[in-house]
């Protein structure tokens, strides 16, 4: 159990000390890793990030998923300051943000990573090619002597500086995929009470090995395949692009990768491209994002033999709440519910209450989930107006709609904010989406959102990637459908796209549909 003075520098020491010779991480570069040099290297760097940023509370990361990304993280936590992981995904204007609102002034960067990133140079960066020559091989040695000679408590006491003094550990902005992104600031506790969660749900062990696919700017990513297993005491191998399906089935081959955290549609992929024998070894391929469609789960058990699990979580929660893994009364995922996407985590209570009046907890009811746990963030960085709101009587209301059963499995059935008004009646986008899904291919994707409307207030706008199929055919299919005539979408608010825009996470980017629907719809207008 994590001590109220623990950090997560503090706890990796402790395992590095306790592993060294062990495998600690990879990536698809060739770097190897043990975690004695992993100590090493990050001690190292942690001297760089202290000589540069000194009197600086954040410092900017601008990284992928790689040996060299997870030793700057650690790095950062060693010499004390707040690393923020800024999202290079999201264009050069929301790293403008991020930066501008946490004030930072040095980005820790790699000149290889914007080159092949295709980014251009910002104020402040310290490029690690830079460090690595600074650094003499008399430096190199002696810090090595020191890391394998010194008890984990001296190292603790020589190198590591004085933590955040609020004990914030990170800072991730939100996906920004439904509105403007927000900071949420996750402390030390915060995160190591999300792994112990994780750690006591899913059973982790030494033998274990993570296949990192997420970026660390994403919730899911900094604490499942950074510091969940840097805690844990397992290794690690990274690939920074998740949509490389070649490239991750060769890693989780080459590393005997027991565990998998992704989504359906990077899974769909690995699904088409990888072979069984290179996700032998897997023990818990858990997705979430978005929902887990029954084809996609079937597909991918009946080519690796392997069940995909549902999670749920929020950057909020630091991030998971609920994982649909077996737990001392139920012995395999075979017996779980489908559509689950679990209970919530041991330490994490949720419960549904009725979304008008707040009423509950209901059972077996549509509401909305609220959620509590040593997990939940500190709050929104400088926003504690949203951060009040953003709890109720202690519960961080999620925003999103689901059922939980007497046993306590948790079902997402939409989110509150993908809810349109029309004439007068609350529309739910999903449920629009999943009887689309069912007329299209199993490999083609749709999305729904909505624009004003001067006569109903709002009316909804499907996007589909099927090029077989015309509006006219699926809108007339819809028709004959169960669904509600109210929310079938007009015939030329259905249309074809090449692709449902997303996010670097794999997540649809529900801001990007909306502002493509807003645009197409202006366009038809008469003038």
């Amino acid at each position: 159990m994590a001590r109220a003075f623990d950090t997560l520098a503090v706890r990796f020491v402790r395992t590095a000390k306790a592993r060294w010779s062990q495998f600690c991480m990879a990536d698809s570069t060739g770097r190897e890793l043990t975690y004695g040099r992993a100590l090493v290297g990050s001690l190292l760097l942690a001297r760089a990030v202290t000589s540069r940023a000194r009197g600086q509370r954040h410092i900017g990361l601008l990284l992928p998923a790689s040996v060299g990304g997870a030793l700057a993280n650690i790095a950062a936590s060693i010499a004390g300051k707040v690393p923020v992981n800024l999202n290079f995904t999201a264009g050069r204007e929301a790293m403008d943000t991020a930066v501008a609102r946490c004030q930072i002034a040095t980005i820790l960067t790699s000149r290889t990573f914007l080159s092949k990133a295709g980014l251009e140079p910002m104020d402040g960066m310290v490029f690690l090619e830079d460090v690595l020559k600074e650094t003499s091989a008399a430096a190199k040695l002696l810090m090595l002597v020191a890391a394998r000679v010194l008890p984990a408590a001296l190292i603790e006491s020589i190198f590591l500086a004085a933590p955040d003094a609020e004990g914030i550990a990170t800072i991730i902005f939100s996906s920004g995929s439904t509105g403007v992104p927000k900071g949420v600031m996750l402390s030390h506790a915060n995160i190591l009470a999300n792994i112990d969660s994780a750690n006591r749900a899913i059973r982790l062990n030494n033998a274990d090995v993570m296949l990192g696919v997420l970026p660390f700017f994403h919730a899911f990513g900094y604490m499942g395949t950074l510091w969940l297993p840097l805690i844990i005491g397992f290794g690690v191998a990274y690939h920074p692009n998740p949509t490389d399906a070649k490239t991750i089935g060769e890693m989780a081959e080459r590393y005997r990768a027991t565990l998998l955290i992704s989504t359906p549609t990077f899974c769909g992929t690995y699904t088409r491209v990888c072979k069984p024998e290179q996700f032998a070894a897997l023990r818990f391929a858990i997705v979430g994002a978005e929902k887990l469609r029954p084809a996609t789960a079937a597909a991918f058990k009946e080519r690796f033999g392997h069940d995909l699990v549902e999670g749920y979580g929020c950057t909020e929660m630091s991030p998971v709440v609920a994982v649909n893994v077996p737990d001392r009364d139920i012995t395999s995922t075979e017996n779980l519910p489908r559509g689950s996407v679990g209970r919530p985590l041991p330490g994490i209570d949720a419960k549904i209450v009725d979304i008008s009046t707040g009423d509950g907890p209901l059972v077996d009811v549509e509401g909305l989930l609220l959620v509590r746990g040593a997990n939940a963030m500190v709050g929104y960085l400088g926003d504690p107006e949203r951060t009040r709101s953003a709890f109720r009587h202690g519960w961080y209301v999620t925003g999103d709609i689901a059922t939980m059963d007497a046993e306590g499995f948790i079902r997402i059935t939409d989110r509150l904010s993908r809810f349109s008004k029309i004439a007068g009646e609350m529309v739910p986008h999903m449920r629009v989406e999943e009887q689309l899904q069912s007329l299209l291919p199993d490999t083609c994707a749709c999305v729904v959102t909505s624009v004003p409307d001067s006569d109903r207030g709002e009316r909804l706008v499907a996007f589909y990637t099927d090029p077989t199929v015309t509006p006219a055919d699926l809108w007339k299919k819809l028709g004959r459908t169960a669904l509600p005539k109210l929310w079938v979408p007009k015939r030329e608010d259905l249309r074809f796209v090449d692709a449902i825009p997303t996010l670097g996470t794999g997540k649809t980017d529900l801001r990007a549909v909306r502002d493509l629907a807003t645009a197409l719809s202006e366009e038809s207008e008469p003038a």
